[in-house]
């Protein structure tokens, strides 16, 4: 390499480098419209170590200097119900509350999981029962509805229920058509000047989808399955496409953290305050939760908090 190649190279490589905190400098300079935390897949359950766990974590975001407004809930808040008898299933919701009313003061907003659905894995399952399904966790995180909206300064918040039964087997990651209505209905109704940030428990978009197992196929694939990434990714990227104010999406669900920016939305994948389901971290990556500062620019920062 030439002299000029290398200094024009090392120059644009130290642009490269400074360019983070350049954005942060320039957020600064911009009002911050809220601060929030972020938990996801809690995974609670009767046991020193989770119970321990979840009171840690949730006092670790009441602590925080500067302090959040609100927390969102991206899910799995509960070990599984999806299995349980209706009596462990109680149990475990009863143990989510008893520590979210000791430690917690500050607003929340749910999203469900897929583990907080109920008797969808049981052997024989009874549908007629009116906590079947989604209803029960509906009730248990006092949602008014699976799926819905709010708004917080200068964003709306679109909160999505991202777990269908699948009938071949298991659940799939998408939105069903009755969700569907209603999501394009209400981003269209959404001033263009105000900002959107999509909540999903299962990611829209997400490269750690891909790395949930650790390992490729014998082929040499890297497979995303769709129970662990939304399967209607394309029709949703297209949808999303004719709303250039989204700018935002959260899931948790693969335990995992990345950063994808696709198409001027920034995807984010939050982690999970139980790692390992309790068993320390999962893959490289350590329990944790994350905590957004929004921006009346429509920009956002992400910081990931190891909680110890």
């Amino acid at each position: 390499m030439k002299r000029k190649e290398f200094l024009t190279s090392g120059l644009f490589a130290a642009g490269i480098a400074m360019l983070p905190s350049t954005v942060s400098a320039n957020n600064d300079r911009v009002k911050r419209s809220f601060r929030f935390a972020f938990i996801s897949d809690i995974h609670v359950k009767p046991g020193v170590v989770p119970e321990a766990g979840m009171a840690k974590a949730i006092q670790h975001v009441q602590n925080l200097k500067p302090k959040v407004d609100f927390i969102v809930n991206g899910g799995d808040s509960i070990m599984d119900a999806l299995a349980a008898t209706k009596e462990s299933a109680q149990i475990q919701w009863d143990l989510f509350h008893k520590i979210m009313e000791k430690e917690n003061s500050l607003p929340v907003y749910p999203c469900i999981g897929n583990h907080d659905i109920y008797g969808w894995f049981q052997k024989t399952p009874d549908s007629t029962d009116p906590l079947y399904g989604k209803n029960w966790a509906v009730k248990e995180l006092k949602m008014t509805d699976r799926y819905y909206h709010f708004q917080k300064g200068k964003w709306d918040f679109i909160v999505l229920d991202s777990t269908q039964l699948n009938p071949a087997g298991g659940y799939v990651g998408k939105i069903d058509e009755e969700q569907l209505v209603w999501l394009k209905n209400k981003l269209a109704e959404i001033p263009k000047d105000r900002f959107i940030v999509i909540v999903s428990h299962i990611p829209i978009l997400s490269i750690c989808a891909g790395l949930f197992f650790n390992k490729t196929e014998a082929n040499g694939d890297l497979m995303i399955k769709r129970n662990l990434m939304h399967s209607d990714f394309l029709a949703i990227k297209a949808l999303f496409n004719q709303y250039p104010n989204i700018k935002t999406c959260l899931s948790g669900h693969v335990h995992l953290q990345d950063e994808v920016h696709y198409l001027g939305i920034k995807y984010y994948c939050n982690g999970a305050i139980c790692g390992n389901w309790w068993s320390g971290a999962y893959q490289e990556f350590d329990p944790a939760y994350a905590v957004f500062e929004f921006f009346d620019d429509g920009t956002c920062s992400r910081e990931m908090v190891n909680y110890g």
